[in-house]
Parts: C-alpha cells; structure tokens; sequence
C-alpha cells in the first residue's frame, strides 16, 4: 500500500514538473523580465511526443504461415530396427531404419497396406519415408496428409 502511494505521488510530481515550462510559456512577459527556460534552451528539454516508430527490418515478408508443428513417436519394435519405406506399404522399398525404442518426428498420417491390423501409416517429418503406425506410439493425433 505505502509503495502504491508513493508510486502514485513521484508519478502525480512529475506529471506537474512537466506542465511548468508549459505555464512559463503562456505566462505573459513583463517588461524587463527574463523569458521561460524553454524559449531559451528546447534542445534542453525532453521532446514532448515520442518519434514515430521505425519498422522492422528483421520481418520476412514471404513468411508462410503453415503450421510446422511435428508430432514426437516412439518406436516400439522388440529388439529389431523399423524399417522406413518410400512410401505408405510394405510393397515400397526400404530406404532407411529406426532403432527400437529411439523417438521418431512426424509429420502426417495416412492411409496404406495393412501390418497388424492397421492400414494407417506415418510420414516422417526430416525424411522421406514413411512407417507403419503398428510399431509407433504417438501421444497426439496427427493431420491426415
């Protein structure tokens, strides 16, 4: 509360301070006396509005918005490698492996050959490929590609 009040009253003094150079200036000149600090010196006081904002030059103005959000799966074959095949069946090549138990990015889920009972299959997201979701774990749904 005691920091709130005196927060409040430096706040309160500093708006006043503010508006005296102002009040010099509207004040009427006497002859003989001095003009207002303000007259003499602006380059002294701090500038009353702030400069306009300049714009970032760090923003990519062909900036996609798809979202690129992948999914984590963990392998879960018994002591053997996963194979990745070009494409979502068993009828594709093999073009690589994933070691049991090693977590695997995806990017999308569809539809291919049946292996233990599901057709669906998962596209891996860094590599071309695709697994079968019989032998991956995931702990969200993925879009359908």
């Amino acid at each position: 509360m005691i920091r709130r009040t005196l927060t409040s009253g430096v706040l309160a003094a500093v708006a006043t301070l503010a508006l005296v150079p102002t009040a010099a200036d509207a004040a009427p000149a006497h002859p003989g006396s001095r003009p207002a600090v303000s007259a003499l010196a602006p380059h002294l006081l701090p500038p009353m509005l702030p400069e306009p904002a300049q714009p970032a030059r760090h923003v990519n103005r062909w900036a996609t918005h798809h979202r690129s959000i992948h999914s984590l799966g963990r392998v879960v074959t018994h002591r053997r490698a996963l194979n990745v095949r070009s494409g979502p069946s068993t009828r594709y090549r093999v073009v690589g492996v994933r070691h049991s138990h090693r977590l695997v990015a995806l990017k999308c889920r569809t539809h291919g050959s049946w292996v233990g009972g599901t057709r669906q299959w998962y596209r891996l997201a860094h590599a071309r490929g695709y697994v079968s979701a019989h032998y991956v774990r995931v702990r969200s749904t993925l879009p359908w590609c």
